[in-house]
């Protein structure tokens, strides 16, 4: 990319360095990156561009020249946009899923094929959730019915219409959700000239299956309840191909690396298509022969047969999830935070996270528009399927939060006693009036080591999946979730206050995600501790999910290797610095690195999760084969600074904590990582009001060990003999 005219004598000059800093998903802005009040553009854009202090000389205090590389704004987009999305989010998080797959060969594929096929069953439930309002709600509910409010009651004159042609002309209704899936699925940000990831042609082959299924079971909603009322050729012929076409689409999506491989990639390409051909062909087919058919429909509370395709989808949705918990947990290894994590569980606990919200938001919209409707008649309530998944949400909820505080509270003793002889390593001879600050440092560290117990807790909460799986059965049982009170022993109105509170907890939810959508782009703290999340879900591609966002790093992680490709041209070395998820990105950026640029590259990384986060949760991917990698691609000039109090980063290789047995003297990634005693003092030194803070996750690139380190890297680039010019 051409880099902007320079001023202020930004000359490259030919014997220094420069020193590239990259944020994590804080966002920061090029000012606090590069500690300077006046900053400039160099390359790039607005979304992801390269900025230097804009002075004439924009040098750090070690001489070096400091660039800032700021991508916060690449997963981001307009108010509408984001809102959008995050009501998706349970197709962003069966997305991440496929990612967290273990890197074990003999089950990996096994996990990746039951995400494909949950992501393909969220988008089943979004249509039958849309379906509900348009054909069960209105359609058969509402219209010429006085009950309903206006203008729900003579929409658009049809109340004076055969059934089926009302339910014909609503069915456009969730037709319209699915291309408007499509639409959103297709919007990307502009990706660089050489992409990260080489999954377009997957995306557009998953999109296609995605199509076909939410139209096959759109058709199925439709044609169940039509034969209600009495079977015909043709009816029987359309529900039969429509199943047809949607257990062709579970097909390619289950059948063991069809999808994937190279060698089938075209014919997978043409079958996905031919579905969605069949699909569309079906749809209209259905909608012809629904508004056609002018017999009588048989009398009912809700749309005939309805409950049994939404609670059908429901319990595959539950039946998978349970599989998939239960193909991780098979898995053998030790139950602690740093095994069972590298063994696939995050893809069954976020899977679960995804299922519950999916569901959670399809029953909060058929009961919200209900409401809005004028609410549910006494001739029938909601559908069955959703109030026990209301229940489940509840259910779900409740136990996540006290399984949460049962494992803080009993792990709490341990952590407690590990803090306490960390300080007490750190701060052997402590004064009197410091007992309160070493108090506060053991608290920050007890805290942070909490981290090294999400395995325990995956591992818990992957077992709560039995419950969606049990009120699933239930609810096809035709039962009521009131029944439930009687057989466990509980008053009625315990499930009633449950499905309440459910009813609550889905409204809080989406009231939730509306403020993360209008702020979380445009308020500083949503941006910093909101889009976090939103950040991390979209760093991945889609290979799950086509209707997740897209992938920020298809452009982040080719722009940085150019621009340090730039850089190394005109400069001895290049100094990469990385915070947090800064840290993942320039790894992935000296993976793409060419040899000759390599020889004048050297790493600094701080508060990484490299290891302690995302080689437990990626194990397929970002594991220490891969660090290794990277570190003898630059030569193992490769510092890592980690501190106890840090939550979120830690050591990559080895702790190197005082009184650990020193690693092996022939292995160089044991002088990668430095641990930073934090804080770095229990007092304040003389001449100063305030002692040193409790740093945790805070980048300090102002801090002395990282100047140290920067020094220390800078000269090792200087000696390395790689000054020769590009």
């Amino acid at each position: 990319m051409p880099e902007r005219s320079a001023r202020h004598g930004d000359q490259p000059r030919l014997h220094d360095v420069v020193q590239l800093r990259v944020h994590g998903v804080s966002g920061a802005q090029p000012a606090v990156i590069l500690d300077r009040a006046h900053t400039r553009q160099v390359a790039g854009d607005g979304s992801g561009g390269f900025h230097r202090a804009d002075e004439p000389d924009g040098t750090d205090p070690n001489g070096v020249t400091v660039e800032a590389y700021r991508w916060g704004d690449l997963p981001s987009g307009t108010v509408a946009r984001t809102i959008s999305m995050v009501f998706l989010l349970p197709f962003m998080l069966s997305n991440v899923a496929v990612w967290m797959r273990p890197a074990d060969g003999r089950s990996a594929g096994g996990v990746a094929m039951l995400c494909r096929l949950l992501a393909l069953n969220l988008t089943a439930v979004y249509v039958v959730a849309v379906a509900g309002v348009a054909l069960d709600l209105v359609a058969w509910r509402c219209l010429g019915d006085t009950r309903c409010r206006g203008p729900f009651d003579t929409m658009a004159g049809l109340d004076d219409r055969h059934v089926g042609q009302r339910l014909a002309a609503l069915a456009l209704v969730p037709i319209a959700a699915v291309v408007l899936l499509r639409l959103l699925g297709t919007r990307r940000s502009r990706p660089a000239d050489n992409p990260l990831w080489a999954v377009e042609p997957l995306v557009g082959r998953l999109r296609a299956i995605h199509v076909a299924g939410a139209l096959a079971v759109l058709n199925l909603v439709l044609l169940v309840a039509r034969r209600a009322g009495g079977a015909t050729v043709a009816t029987t012929l359309l529900l039969v191909l429509s199943a047809a076409v949607l257990l062709a689409c579970v097909g390619l999506l289950a059948a063991p690396g069809l999808i994937d491989q190279v060698a089938t990639a075209r014919t997978v390409t043409r079958s996905a298509r031919a579905t969605g051909v069949a699909a569309v062909g079906l749809s209209v087919a259905t909608l012809v022969a629904v508004a056609r058919d002018e017999r009588d429909w048989p009398p009912s509370g809700g749309l005939p047969g309805y409950d049994g395709v939404a609670g059908t989808v429901l319990l595959g949705q539950m039946a998978l999830l349970v599989l998939l918990s239960g193909l991780v947990l098979w898995q053998r290894g030790r139950v602690d935070g740093r095994v069972v994590l590298r063994h696939g569980l995050g893809a069954a606990v976020i899977a679960a996270i995804a299922v519950g919200l999916a569901g959670a938001l399809s029953a909060g919209l058929t009961y919200q528009t209900g409401e809005v409707l004028g609410g549910y008649f006494s001739d029938g309530g909601p559908p069955l399927p959703y109030r026990w998944t209301l229940l489940a949400f509840f259910l779900h909820v409740g136990a996540a939060v006290l399984l949460c505080g049962a494992i803080a509270l009993l792990s709490r003793s341990r952590r407690r006693r590990a803090a306490e002889a960390i300080t007490a390593r750190d701060f052997p001879a402590a004064p009197p009036e410091a007992a309160g600050r070493l108090r506060q440092a053991t608290r920050a560290i007890a805290r942070a080591r909490f981290t090294e117990w999400l395995g325990v807790l995956a591992a818990t909460y992957a077992v709560l999946t039995a419950v969606g799986l049990a009120t699933s059965l239930l609810g096809l049982t035709g039962r009521q979730p009131e029944e439930l009170a009687r057989v466990v022993g509980l008053p009625a109105e315990a499930v009633g206050m449950g499905l309440t509170a459910g009813t609550y907890l889905v409204a809080a939810v989406v009231l939730t995600l509306l403020t993360f959508g209008v702020f979380g782009y445009r308020t500083a703290w949503f941006r910093r501790h909101v889009g976090i999340l939103w950040d991390l879900g979209t760093f991945w591609p889609r290979a799950a999910h086509p209707f997740a966002p897209a992938s920020y790093a298809d452009r982040a992680v080719p722009e940085l290797a150019d621009r340090i490709i730039q850089l190394a041209g005109r400069h001895t070395g290049v100094l990469l610095c990385g915070h947090s998820h800064g840290s993942v990105l320039l790894a992935l950026a000296v993976l793409r690195l060419p040899p000759q640029v390599r020889r004048r590259v050297a790493l600094l990384t701080y508060g990484s999760p490299l290891d302690r986060l995302y080689a437990r949760l990626y194990p397929a991917y970002l594991n220490e084969e891969m660090m290794r990698e990277v570190g003898q691609r630059v030569g193992w000039r490769w510092i890592n600074l980690w501190r106890d109090t840090d939550p979120v980063g830690g050591w990559i290789f080895y702790p190197n904590r005082p009184g650990d047995p020193p690693p092996d003297a022939a292995d160089p990634a044991g002088a990668v990582d430095r641990r930073l005693r934090d804080p770095r003092e229990l007092l304040a030194a003389p001449g100063d009001h305030l002692p040193p803070p409790v740093r945790g996750h805070h980048p300090g690139e102002s801090d002395p060990e990282f100047r140290a380190a920067v020094r220390e890297l800078v000269r090792r680039l200087r000696d390395s003999g790689s000054a020769g010019h590009l």
